[in-house]
């Protein structure tokens, strides 16, 4: 494991090993003809993108995929040279950066196409056309809007790379939704391709699209949440279509043991109040480090077993009750395993009443990560 000072008894471990083992399981399941754009958004849902990239890379990912032009360049500087697609907008005046960086950028507006024709910028702009087909952020959504854009994009200085989608419902049980999407997909596709003659890579499958209907996905698939190790839905969960391995665990320390009578309260409000004699603990992690308020009552792993977070979780700290006096010093686990226990992202999803993309990444900076090296990572980085 690569490690790095930090004086703090709680931390993040990342096993690059099962980025890795995620991606060649999706790799066998994609047609030939499919490649993979590695989604490394949100500092890698929280996992660290520059270290999750260059183990992607290397485990077959072609590309990257993020949200922020920040993003994209944050990665150019620490020497990826792959193509990498910024899925989200771009200010027309910030498209130098990306031409000077080679870094491709999303667009789909005409007025934006025209603000950037009226700017100065070196070498050509590589773009992908965002279609909006149904999810309702970003995207053109009708044919007027496509031949407009078209008909800029003779430009010399434009290289129109690729076209994407994104699928609202593909993790779910009812495909209605779905389908109509592909079937708006089709349709602007007739009306691009009666239009445009030249060749263009094409994008829709986000993780629940790719691991369920690898016979219908395009040129590329958008691997993001199951990269790491989690599927998009219970529903996904249950299928199984690929097996996944969690690369993110959470982990402290024991700082303070202490027994308590009974009838004594614990933490902000007196919400928990000791029924008996009990042995309680702090663990040096709270909602500053992204362990919500809300997680009072749920459980983390000491010596192998549940132990439960009791009274209101601090700002730096929260409490557990003890089946035993623990040495200060023992480890606890808030998500991974020990022994034949785990807590998941998914459990504390669940009592969160949120997804596991949230709890990937609600952990703050604060924690640091340390990284367990990937068995085939070579000497020099991608």
């Amino acid at each position: 494991m690569r490690l790095k000072k930090s004086y703090r008894d709680s931390w993040v471990e990342i096993d690059l090993n099962n980025i890795q083992y995620n991606i060649e399981q999706l790799r066998h399941r994609l047609s030939h003809h499919t490649n993979i754009y590695a989604v490394v958004k949100a500092n890698a849902y929280g996992h660290g993108d520059v270290e999750v990239a260059k183990a992607a890379i290397q485990a077959g990912a072609s590309r990257l995929a993020v949200a922020l032009l920040d993003e994209a360049v944050k990665l150019r500087d620490h020497g990826i040279t792959v193509p990498i697609l910024v899925m989200g907008w771009v200010h027309p005046e910030d498209v130098s950066v990306a031409a000077d960086n080679d870094i491709t950028i999303t667009f789909f507006q005409k007025e934006w196409l025209e603000q950037v024709m009226q700017l100065e910028f070196s070498g050509r702009l590589k773009l992908h056309m965002k279609w909006d087909t149904g999810m309702g952020r970003i995207g053109l959504r009708d044919e007027k809007e496509l031949t407009e854009l078209l008909q800029l994009l003779n430009e010399p200085r434009f290289y129109l790379e690729g076209i994407f989608t994104h699928f609202a419902t593909a993790d779910e049980t009812d495909l209605n939704y779905f389908r109509d999407q592909q079937a708006r997909f089709e349709q602007l596709y007739q009306v691009f391709r009666a239009n445009w003659n030249q060749p263009v890579i094409f994008h829709t499958g986000n993780s629940a699209a790719s691991m369920r209907f690898p016979d219908v996905m395009q040129h590329y698939v958008r691997f993001g949440i199951s990269m790491y190790g989690l599927y998009p839905s219970q529903i996904v969960k249950q299928e199984k279509p690929i097996d996944l391995k969690p690369a993110f665990s959470l982990h402290s320390r024991l700082i303070h043991v202490k027994k308590l009578p009974k009838g004594e309260s614990i933490s902000y409000g007196a919400t928990y109040t000791t029924q008996e004699d009990e042995w309680t603990g702090t663990v040096p992690l709270g909602y500053a480090d992204g362990i919500r308020r809300k997680l009072q009552g749920t459980d983390v792993l000491i010596g192998g077993q549940r132990a439960e977070i009791v009274g209101k979780i601090c700002m730096d700290q929260f409490m557990i009750r003890l089946s035993k006096p623990y040495p200060v010093g023992t480890k606890v686990t808030v998500i991974g395993t020990q022994a034949d226990q785990e807590i998941t992202m998914d459990e504390l999803a669940s009592h969160l009443d949120t997804i596991n993309y949230e709890i990937a990444c609600m952990i703050s900076d604060r924690v640091p990560r340390y990284y367990i090296p990937a068995v085939n990572e070579k000497n020099t980085h991608v």
